[in-house]
C-alpha cells in the first residue's frame, strides 16, 4: 500500500512539473503576422514587405533568402528573437574574426527602418516560420 501511495505521488509530482515547463510553451504569443490562403497578409506585414524591399532586400537578397553579400534572413529569425533583431538593425552588427567577417551598418537614424521595424520583422517571421512565400503578397482587406 505505501508503494501505490509513493507512486501517486511521483506521479503527480512529475505530472505538475510537466505542467509548470508545458504552460510557457502552451501561453506562447501569437504571431506578429496574419497570413491567409498562403500570400494575403495584414496591412502591417504587408508595409513590412515594402520597407525590406526599399531598405533591406539590396544586402540580404529577394524575401529575406540572403545573398553572397549577407545572410538570409528567414534562416537567422529561426533562432533570432525580436529583441535580438530590433538590437541588430537599430545598432548595426560588427564581428570580425580570422572565420569571417559580419559587418551591418546601423539602421536606427534611417526613419522608414525605425518607424517600421515592427512590420518588417513581421514580414521576415512569417517568411522564416515558411507561412508565406518570397513572392508580392496582397493585403487582407480591413
Amino acid at each position: 500500500m505505501k508503494t501505490c501511495i509513493e507512486f501517486r505521488r511521483a506521479s503527480l509530482l512529475a505530472f505538475a512539473i510537466f505542467a509548470l515547463h508545458a504552460a510557457p510553451a502552451l501561453a506562447a504569443d501569437p504571431p506578429p503576422y496574419t497570413v491567409k490562403d498562403g500570400d494575403k497578409v495584414d496591412m502591417g506585414t504587408y508595409k513590412g514587405f515594402l520597407y525590406y524591399g526599399d531598405e533591406c532586400a539590396r544586402c540580404h537578397g529577394p524575401g529575406g533568402a540572403g545573398s553572397s553579400y549577407a545572410p538570409a534572413l528567414v534562416d537567422s529569425l529561426k533562432h533570432l528573437d525580436k529583441q535580438e533583431f530590433e538590437e541588430t538593425v537599430i545598432n548595426g552588427k560588427k564581428e570580425v574574426n580570422t572565420a569571417s567577417d559580419k559587418v551591418m551598418p546601423s539602421f536606427g537614424l534611417n526613419q522608414d527602418v525605425a518607424e517600421n521595424l515592427d512590420n518588417i520583422y513581421a514580414y521576415l517571421k512569417a517568411r522564416s516560420d515558411g507561412m508565406l512565400g518570397r513572392g508580392h503578397p496582397e493585403h487582407l482587406e480591413p
